[in-house]
């Protein structure tokens, strides 16, 4: 087998396999990676504006949005107007958002991560730049994308 199909191959894999983590959160949980995430920073942070939210997780505020009325909708977290200043809106998980992370699957990049920060610095900047030139071979360098292993729009509706 040629070096170039083995490498498809690799690439078909992790595809694949994000696909799959993606199927087993909805599965699991109800709700999609993006909307899980946002939870688990919402657990980290207790209380954040949605401003903070997007900065934190590297995605727009339009796009947290947008996550946000899905899982108020859910009744998964609630929004309150500020005590001082009526401007600012504060994010936080309700009790049904707590208990629902409770039996939630870590994500595939929790992992990643933690074995990526375990590296040495030659192997993280090897693997950086290979993944740099793959994202350039398939003329991806260009496109937007958040720090999170997702197939699909960020804030897709788990229905559609």
């Amino acid at each position: 087998m040629e070096r170039s199909q083995n490498a498809l191959i690799l690439l078909r894999q992790i595809i694949r396999s994000t696909d799959m983590q993606d199927k087993e959160i909805s599965r699991c949980t109800g709700l999609t990676l993006p909307q899980l995430m946002i939870m688990q920073t919402l657990r980290q942070s207790n209380q954040i504006t949605t401003g903070e939210l997007a900065k934190e997780m590297g995605i727009t505020q339009a796009t947290v949005t947008s996550i946000l009325d899905r899982l108020e909708k859910k009744e998964l977290i609630a929004r309150e107007r500020g005590a001082e200043d009526k401007r600012k809106v504060w994010i936080s998980l309700t009790p049904e958002g707590l208990e629902l992370l409770k039996g939630a699957p870590t994500p595939q990049q929790d992992y990643f991560t933690r074995r990526f920060d375990d590296m040495q610095g030659w192997e993280q900047s090897m693997i950086i730049s290979a993944l740099e030139r793959v994202a350039f071979m398939l003329d991806a360098q260009h496109l937007d994308a958040a720090p999170m292993l997702n197939i699909g729009q960020i804030d897709r509706d788990e229905n559609h």
